[in-house]
């Protein structure tokens, strides 16, 4: 289990250390696209919004946790470090002037290296486009080396800046966007007026087909797979180390894990594993208490004195809330 705190509080004005935002003037803004290559909700996810809430707490723009205290931008998570390594595009959301950017920094979950080792300089490797009109975008976290434009640099809608990364003051793989408007904070799912209740009528920065894939997902499941050697971790499991686990006659254990994003409290998750003939090995649900950012669980099975039975095997990993299921993951083993 991964504790709630995994969408680390700080701010972004001091995540953007030396390439802090600036600008005069105002006019109508520009109309956002995606400023990650992926499938939205499939191979990745928006983990935290802007937090909306004035005093200590949070809420996103549609009074959800999808946030924290003080977050000024939407972060794109990639479901695990695989996907990163493999390499996930960062692109520029409106055409506009690259003003600064920064590379060099090392791709490390920061609980590794420690926060004050990056602390002036959170956001990590970044870009930093001028859209006119006191208009400006950053792009956050980006992996070392990956930047590929320069200060000064025309870019248009959809051109390639650079790749997800894990640079700066972060615990997964995600891409920080940011949008102000002459210095101030704007939330693309809000627009320019400020947020002042639940359910109040929004006017999106971003373009249609954008603002269509970015319908709110409070929570979807990240990752899954079975573990058959040792208990899994979370950490081992977003490197890929399960990665085509199969079940031997002597394997240990016979563990399925999961990785979700959004629990709440009260949240009920239930795991099944199923023999090749669909009969139930294992079956137990667990209630959830507090909202956790992101959830990393495992239940399962040891050897059993006969050995495991005929597969292939079948887990089952749901997630419901107040009686309706709100994540499905499935996954299968082959036996050798």
């Amino acid at each position: 289990m991964i504790r709630a705190a995994l969408a680390t509080a700080f701010s972004a004005s001091l995540l953007m250390g030396a390439l802090a935002f600036a600008g005069p003037a105002a006019a109508a803004p520009p109309a956002f696209g995606a400023p990650i290559d992926c499938r939205i909700g499939e191979t990745c996810f928006v983990q935290n919004y802007v937090d909306e809430d004035p005093g200590p707490g949070w809420r996103d723009h549609a009074c959800g946790r999808l946030s924290y205290d003080g977050h000024d931008g939407t972060d794109f998570r990639l479901p695990d470090y695989t996907a990163m390594d493999k390499g996930v595009a960062v692109l520029a959301a409106a055409a506009g002037t690259v003003l600064r950017v920064r590379d060099g920094m090392e791709d490390v979950n920061v609980n590794v290296i420690g926060r004050d080792t990056v602390m002036k300089v959170g956001g990590g490797n970044a870009v930093i486009i001028e859209h006119g009109d006191g208009w400006q975008t950053a792009y956050l976290h980006m992996k070392r080396g990956s930047v590929a434009v320069t200060p000064g640099q025309r870019v248009e809608a959809g051109q390639r800046l650079g790749d997800v990364g894990l640079s700066g003051l972060t615990e997964f793989p995600h891409l920080h966007f940011g949008v102000r408007h002459n210095g101030t904070v704007v939330d693309p799912f809000v627009g320019q007026q400020p947020f002042t209740a639940c359910g109040q009528a929004m006017k999106p920065l971003w373009d249609a087909a954008t603002a269509k894939a970015l319908a709110y997902r409070p929570t979807a499941g990240l990752s899954a797979g079975f573990a058959t050697s040792r208990v899994p971790e979370a950490e081992p499991a977003r490197h890929g180390e399960f990665a085509g686990e199969t079940l031997k006659p002597d394997s240990p254990l016979l563990v399925l894990w999961s990785d979700i994003m959004g629990v709440r409290d009260g949240d009920t998750q239930r795991i099944r594993i199923l023999d090749g003939d669909g009969r139930a090995l294992f079956d137990n649900s667990k209630a959830i208490t507090g909202d956790k950012a992101a959830w990393f669980a495992y239940q399962g099975l040891k050897r059993p004195a006969s050995g495991w039975p005929k597969g292939p095997y079948q887990g089952i990993v749901t997630l419901t809330r107040d009686g309706k299921t709100v994540v499905t993951l499935e996954r299968r083993l082959e036996v050798r």
